[in-house]
């Protein structure tokens, strides 16, 4: 996925030290196709509009689902998955492989195009 306005952000290839996260893992099930992982702070602008994209992406793809995480609760899964920023979307696989990351407030297009790569 890209960053705002169509840069791609430095870490948005990068996968850190986990390669997969189980639905006990982010407190929620996996969707059947893919998840989209979100993690977010309580006054992060951005996340609220990360949030509306999401969804709407959930809305039109079958089979995945959203879960958004609180980045302040959550320290121990913000340390293992290296997120230094809100939002921070992981793209899972079905299997919960994490198959891409990016960080910033993404665009729709980025976000469906990501899903092409975990719902092959």
């Amino acid at each position: 996925m890209a960053a705002p306005g169509g840069n791609r952000r430095p870490d948005a290839e990068r996968s850190g030290a986990v390669d997969a996260l189980t639905s006990d893992e982010i407190g929620a099930e996996l969707g059947r196709r893919a998840t989209l992982v979100q993690f977010s702070s309580a006054f992060c602008q951005p996340c609220r509009a990360t949030r509306r994209v999401l969804d709407d992406v959930v809305a039109m793809v079958d089979g995945v689902g959203h879960v958004e995480i609180d980045a302040e609760s959550r320290l121990d899964l913000v340390r293992r998955l290296d997120v230094v920023r809100t939002p921070t979307v992981l793209v899972l696989d079905a299997g919960g492989r994490i198959v891409r990351r990016a960080s910033g407030q993404p665009r729709k297009a980025d976000v469906i195009a990501a899903l092409g790569e975990a719902v092959r």
